[in-house]
């Protein structure tokens, strides 16, 4: 898509009822980013105790920070790539995901586990480090796998186009493997986090109806 296109999709799509659409969906997020700030406070003050786990007490820790790290970090690159360039897509994938923050930010201030004792120690001096950390890295934020939910939201929402459908579920199932791996969530908080982005799915197709429409 070259640039002129690009101005006529976004000349042809942005309606006044779509502006006034966006400008909530940003104001949403921006509400779902100040819940999960609360929620992150909340379970790292406390000291929860780790848990037996039936696949992490027979796998061993293995060393990816690079597929921890930059895989979110990639992840989140390719949705606003995405946005920009498929401006249909924002409103409902915006006001889905701030959902979604907002439902994990219940969930996870629910049970309060420990980290599991062989958890991978992310090397700070690795590469998008800091930003991954700024962004994503916070403590006891177990269920549900947000590395593994968020993707699988995205096959959803992208479902209709074939191959990010598949880029988007072969992300979530990599970057759900690697955290097993790190042992960063427990196996509960990885296989339950489709269900749950299912689930979420369904009800911003409810709560949001015409922005669904649009895509």
């Amino acid at each position: 898509m070259n640039f002129h296109t690009l101005i006529t999709t976004y000349r042809n799509f942005w309606t006044r009822e779509r502006a006034v659409s966006f400008f909530k969906g940003v104001l949403l997020f921006i509400v779902a980013l100040f819940i999960e700030g609360y929620a992150d406070g909340y379970v790292s003050r406390l000291s929860g105790l780790s848990v037996d786990d039936l696949i992490l007490s027979h796998i061993p820790t293995i060393d990816i920070d690079i597929i921890i790290i930059m895989g979110p970090l990639a992840l989140t690159f390719l949705i606003l790539l995405l946005l920009i360039f498929q401006p249909r897509y924002i409103n409902f994938t915006l006001k889905t995901l701030a959902v979604f923050i907002i439902i994990r930010s219940f969930f996870i201030s629910l049970t309060h586990l420990g980290v599991d004792p062989h958890q991978l120690q992310i090397d700070t001096s690795s590469v998008g480090f800091g930003l991954y950390n700024f962004l994503y890295n916070t403590k006891g934020d177990f269920f549900f796998s947000g590395h593994t939910g968020i993707p699988f939201l995205m096959s959803l929402i992208f479902w209709e186009e074939k191959t990010w459908r598949y880029v988007f579920l072969a992300t979530s199932v990599l970057l759900g493997v690697s955290v097993l791996l790190a042992h960063i969530h427990y196996s509960i908080d990885v296989f339950a986090a489709p269900f749950m982005a299912f689930g979420i799915f369904s009800i911003s197709k409810f709560l949001f109806p015409k922005d669904f429409s649009a895509i």
